[in-house]
């Protein structure tokens, strides 16, 4: 078989360039299953099957499905770099590292280059002059930050552009919790001096920080402003009391971001430490799994795709192992942040120290992980049993229907793998062809919407389970029967008959009713039993996503304006126009050199306004 595998890509592998690029190996079915760089494509290419005989089992599995190679020269290896992100993250290949979580985490980002800064929660880091400070390891820990700043440090909470055309101060300043500076009721001069202030104590400098209150503190005492010197006075403590929670770790004060992992066979777990001027103030953890690369691959992956274009990249940031392709991966980071990042491998010292810690905390993740995993396997096991379905409900999908009276039907999908929700794979319908308060009939639409697409949206799950009762389990065994998808196991999961979901009668909860093809009874599980609470979980997660959608419909039918209708005008452009004339009643007679008038509103706007009221009556 290997021999067959060489001859078939033997010209391929030939033809290769001996240059810097991207290459792709791509399977029998047309998928790319790989996206590699290499500095050497020909080289690196080779090298796959020159040690293909003594290789890993894992490795094995991966060069045994390559029906074809394809590549792309790049000029450098930091472009080949480059586009291996981005192939990764729009090819999703089988073998590559891929981080699922792939949100943006919280930072808090000060607006120095405004004439009043203001202090605010972002996600993602611009380049536009402003001091970002993170990042924060939850969206909670980042509003603590900022609560105990406007406690101790006035500044400005409303937007820039709330702030422009504010006719009275704001209530924050009625209760002493803003300077008012949209009124110059404080000049921009002492206003930058607690701005100042506020940096001091972001960056962890709170000695400079309590030297500089001190010294304020005894000039406004001697000045005989005694009530000033106390509010000063209360704010040291208040700062000093904060900052003993923070305990320093490391001597300097730079920023640096720790890496390490831990890995048992093809499942890894990778840790972020995130230390700020020497105080950690977060971590993340990412379990990988099904990784068949080598552990310099894993961490060269995971390196380029966690720091991308909108992430803090600190100055420095420390990995367990050397990467071949270190100092490219260094330079291209340092060409996104724009300035010098150094990538180490300590060996020894106190850096050593820390990715020992980082290495801790990935094995106690993995550990938790892993007892998670293995509990999901149990319940599942637990499920099989007590429904008696045909498999081990691993995957679960569960499908919600919310209405109101029939108007702006809505149905819903959501999808849980290994007990957890699977939110790239969640799906929501607006309901086209039904009529009325038909619940059934809506949930005919949205499953065969659903699986006429095939596995190619979505795997297929083990477990169907609609919000409902036999109408609803026998609807949907229709649709599966139609499209010969009967292996599927399906339950309907409704709330006791009479009975308001959760409410509890005669001191105890309405149970829940499980109903199962070719049963005419429903089957009730135990209260506490874990599998019911699953099901439970699943139910409720697809009852939460589809009212979301309904109500977000409703809302947009509810403050539906007929400025939305117009080609070009958009949700600013709107609030320019409302807060110009006050009302759409004065927009729809405005003249059109009156409309010309609202700030930043171009002259081809406004003749579309203008033309669109018109062309109306």
């Amino acid at each position: 078989m290997f021999s067959k595998l060489i001859d078939s890509l033997e010209k391929r592998i030939e033809n290769l360039p001996k240059a810097p690029g991207v290459y792709l190996l791509i399977n029998k079915k047309g998928s790319i299953i790989y996206v590699g760089k290499a500095k050497n494509l020909l080289n690196r290419v080779k090298s796959y099957f020159q040690h293909y005989p003594s290789s890993t089992a894992k490795v094995h599995s991966m060069i045994s499905q390559i029906a074809d190679i394809e590549h792309i020269v790049t000029n450098t290896e930091k472009e080949a770099l480059i586009l291996e992100g981005t192939l990764i993250k729009r090819h999703r290949p089988r073998y590559n590292v891929i981080l699922k979580d792939d949100k943006n985490y919280p930072y808090l980002k000060l607006t120095i280059q405004e004439q009043f800064p203001r202090l605010s929660l972002v996600r993602r880091v611009e380049k536009d002059k402003s001091l970002y400070f993170g990042p924060f390891a939850s969206a909670q820990a980042v509003r603590e930050t900022m609560r105990v700043i406007h406690q101790n440090f006035l500044l400005r909470k409303c937007q820039t552009k709330n702030f422009q055309f504010r006719q009275r101060p704001c209530l924050n300043y009625q209760m002493g919790q803003c300077p008012a500076p949209c009124f110059k009721l404080i000049d921009e001069g002492r206003y930058r001096a607690v701005v100042k202030e506020v940096e001091l104590f972001l960056k962890g400098k709170s000695q400079e920080l309590i030297k500089m209150l001190e010294e304020r503190m005894e000039e406004v005492s001697n000045q005989l402003d005694f009530e000033m010197a106390a509010k000063i006075r209360d704010r040291i403590t208040s700062l000093r009391k904060t900052l003993e929670k923070q305990k320093a770790i490391v001597l300097d004060f730079t920023d640096r971001d720790v890496i390490s992992f831990h890995r048992q066979d093809s499942y890894m777990t990778v840790v972020v430490l995130f230390i700020r001027n020497g105080k950690i103030i977060g971590s993340k953890d990412f379990s990988l799994k099904k990784i068949e690369i080598s552990d310099e691959e894993v961490i060269s992956s995971f390196v380029n795709q966690f720091y991308r274009e909108d992430k803090f990249i600190p100055r420095e940031i420390l990995i367990p192992i050397a990467l071949e392709d270190q100092k490219v991966i260094q330079d291209s980071l340092g060409d996104r942040k724009g300035e010098k990042v150094n990538l180490i491998t300590p060996h020894r010292g106190e850096k050593a120290k820390l990715i020992e810690m980082a290495r801790l905390n990935a094995e106690s993740a993995f550990k938790a992980e892993q007892s998670k995993l293995e509990d999901a396997d149990k319940i599942a096991d637990e499920l099989k049993q007590r429904l008696h379905l045909h498999t081990k409900p691993l995957k679960i999908e569960c499908y919600d229907i919310s209405n109101l009276r029939g108007q702006l039907a809505v149905g819903s999908m959501v999808y849980f793998k290994e007990g957890e929700p699977l939110k790239d794979n969640y799906r929501r319908f607006m309901i086209r062809n039904v009529e009325g308060a038909d619940d059934c009939g809506m949930l005919y639409e949205v499953l065969k919407r659903r699986f006429c697409k095939g596995e190619e949206d979505v795997p297929f799950p083990d477990l169907i389970v609609v919000d409902g009762g036999k109408g609803q389990l026998n609807v949907t065994l229709r649709v599966l029967r139609e499209l010969g998808l009967q292996p599927i196991d399906i339950i309907a999961l409704a709330k006791g008959r009479g009975k308001k979901r959760g409410e509890f009668h005669g001191g105890r909860k309405t149970p829940e009713q499980i109903f199962l093809p070719r049963r005419k009874t429903p089957l009730i599980l135990p209260a506490r039993s874990t599998a019911l609470l699953l099901l439970e979980k699943v139910r409720d997660e697809s009852h939460r996503f589809a009212l979301a959608y309904h109500k977000k419909l409703r809302y947009k039918k509810d403050f539906h304006s007929s400025l939305d209708d117009i080609p070009g005008v958009g949700e600013k452009i709107r609030n320019s126009l409302l807060r110009h004339f006050g009302s759409v009643n004065k927009v729809r007679e405005a003249s059109l050199s009156e409309l010309c008038q609202v700030p930043h509103l171009k002259q081809r706007v406004a003749e579309t306004i203008y033309n669109f009221f018109r062309d109306k009556k």
